[in-house]
């Protein structure tokens, strides 16, 4: 009776370390595997602040300076089925045949997050919210090299994974479809810093949950860095 048990207890040792294998191997790549238990705000950013002398000419998408063609044919053919996942305002005015925000309301802006204008911040309060942000951004299987060669971010992510510690910070960009580190690591992803189709659409369903209403004046960002926002 011993000696059929020998194979069963084997073939348990090698089924738990099988587990213990798969296990791991879905811990999400650090830093985001901090993301959990960390303090987190994200933040809706201006990514694009077009020269005053040159305004967006009403129901046209404008040709904007600094802009890859791509994106302007990103912004005709993809966004505007992005848009409807997505909270109002979140992409840049002018980009989806959005009206430009009034000047009263780009003078109410406060503070910057790597230099781009933020124009509201959520703290994410809910631990399930942080877990499944980890679990996206640290899924190498959800990015890929494609994306657009350019730097506008809507989104901006800070985090700190214990009091005191320095801040990991990413910026998110549905426009160039990339995520890049921003501040205290590298990249960890060998797969690149594009987005595949289904992060897109998880992202948008977790902005929705953070910024159910498109709301313009900046709140308190008391998790991040006080170096990381440059006053106007």
């Amino acid at each position: 009776m011993s000696a059929g048990a020998r194979p069963a207890s084997a073939l348990a040792a090698v089924g738990a370390l099988w587990l213990g294998l798969v296990g791991c191997a879905s811990k999400p790549a650090a830093p985001f595997d901090t993301l959990k238990n960390a303090q987190v705000t994200m933040l809706r950013l201006q990514n694009y602040e077009p020269p005053a002398s040159q305004p967006a000419a009403a129901g046209a998408v404008p040709v904007i300076p600094g802009i890859p063609p791509e994106i302007q044919q990103w912004a005709q053919q993809a966004a505007p089925a992005l848009q409807q996942l997505l909270p109002p305002g979140l992409l840049p005015p002018g980009l989806l045949q959005a009206p430009t925000l009034p000047a009263q309301q780009q003078q109410q802006q406060g503070f910057r997050f790597h230099g781009r204008l933020v124009l509201g911040t959520a703290q994410v309060m809910d631990q399930d919210v942080r877990e499944e942000l980890g679990e996206l951004l640290g899924d190498e299987d959800n990015f890929q090299l494609e994306h657009q060669p350019c730097d506008y971010s809507e989104l901006g992510l800070g985090w700190s994974s214990q009091p005191g510690a320095p801040n990991y910070e990413v910026l998110i960009s549905f426009s160039c479809n990339n995520i890049r580190a921003a501040q205290g690591f590298s990249w960890p992803h060998a797969t690149g810093v594009g987005m595949k189709p289904e992060l897109v659409e998880a992202l948008a369903n977790v902005i929705q949950r953070l910024f159910p209403t498109t709301t313009m004046t900046p709140g308190p960002v008391s998790t991040l860095r006080a170096n990381s926002l440059a006053l106007l």
